[in-house]
């Protein structure tokens, strides 16, 4: 059983962009700049938020923050995004979820350019990644891709179980893997990952754990914890938990711990591999974002 490693993929990520950046400055070029806009003070986007600008300061791109207090008004926070949609110093740029309820989340979405859209989640963008054309794709699943694709875990063939279908993580997962890959397209991450046979189940789904014991991968991404469990595995699996949730624990001294979707102690000596939480995918996603804004940026200025 191999623990598959995001903390240390996403840090060779964030040297490779680094160098790149290095490269750039030294031929005369100005870094990548990725502006955030949050609404509100929720702690965990607070949160999200400083580690995006301390990761962009870390590989020398420019970060730019956009605040605003919890009751905006939503025409104030669409002129902001077309502002920077008109700002040729930003390159790409995100709008922190969750927002207050009185905001429209699809109005605000699609207020935003495409081109700029590093989360991926404009509908152009999706709509390119269904298709299986080049695109920003939404970070999550990119930085799972990448994990699979470090780690040579191959999913021709394989039989591949979602759980959750989330616009953000399980639907655009079951996209990227039953793609045909694009042999005319240049070989990256996107196009050598593919043609596995792609299960997506949600919490209507019967016979979850008989469906499960038929998969060669599982990615699990429900917000549940602990809801993959020992006898929904079979041997030699390989299981990716998207999970993060806090669950009660005295011992602990903020009271609480970190678990997954997955319960890991009992699942992971079946698996081939297995991410941890943390430290698994979690630490891809803001790694995935700075290749996105890294993608936007040389997209965006032909380079």
């Amino acid at each position: 059983m191999t623990i598959i490693d995001g903390r240390q993929i996403a840090a060779d990520i964030r040297q490779e962009l680094k160098t790149e950046v290095e490269h750039i400055l030294k031929a005369g070029g100005r870094p990548p700049c990725l502006a955030v806009v949050i609404v509100g003070h929720n702690p965990a986007s607070e949160t999200y938020v400083r580690n995006k600008i301390k990761a962009c300061q870390q590989v020398g791109f420019r970060a730019k923050k956009i605040s605003f207090e919890a009751d905006v008004k939503q025409e104030e926070v669409i002129k902001a995004i077309e502002q920077l949609n008109e700002d040729s110093s930003v390159d790409g740029f995100i709008v922190q979820l969750p927002l207050p309820e009185h905001l429209n989340e699809t109005h605000i979405m699609q207020a935003i350019n495409y081109k700029k859209d590093v989360d991926g989640l404009h509908p152009m963008n999706v709509g390119k990644t269904a298709l299986g054309m080049p695109s920003v794709v939404s970070a999550t699943p990119k930085g799972i891709r990448e994990l699979l694709s470090r780690y040579n875990i191959q999913t021709e063939g394989k039989s591949v179980v979602i759980i959750g279908r989330s616009n953000i993580v399980g639907k655009p997962m079951a996209m990227l893997l039953m793609q045909k890959p694009y042999l005319s397209l240049p070989k990256m991450a996107s196009q050598t990952l593919g043609d596995a046979t792609v299960t997506l189940c949600h919490s209507k789904t019967r016979n979850l754990r008989q469906i499960c014991l038929g998969a060669d991968i599982i990615i699990v991404a429900a917000g549940q914890p602990n809801l993959l469990k020992q006898d929904m595995v079979k041997e030699g699996a390989v299981v990716i938990d998207v999970g993060i949730n806090r669950i009660e624990d005295n011992s602990q001294e903020k009271g609480y711990r970190l678990v997954g979707d997955v319960d890991f102690e009992n699942v992971a000596p079946k698996c081939s591999y297995i991410t941890p939480v943390p430290g698994g995918v979690g630490p891809m996603t803001i790694a995935s974002l700075l290749q996105n804004t890294m993608q936007v940026y040389k997209t965006n200025n032909r380079i």
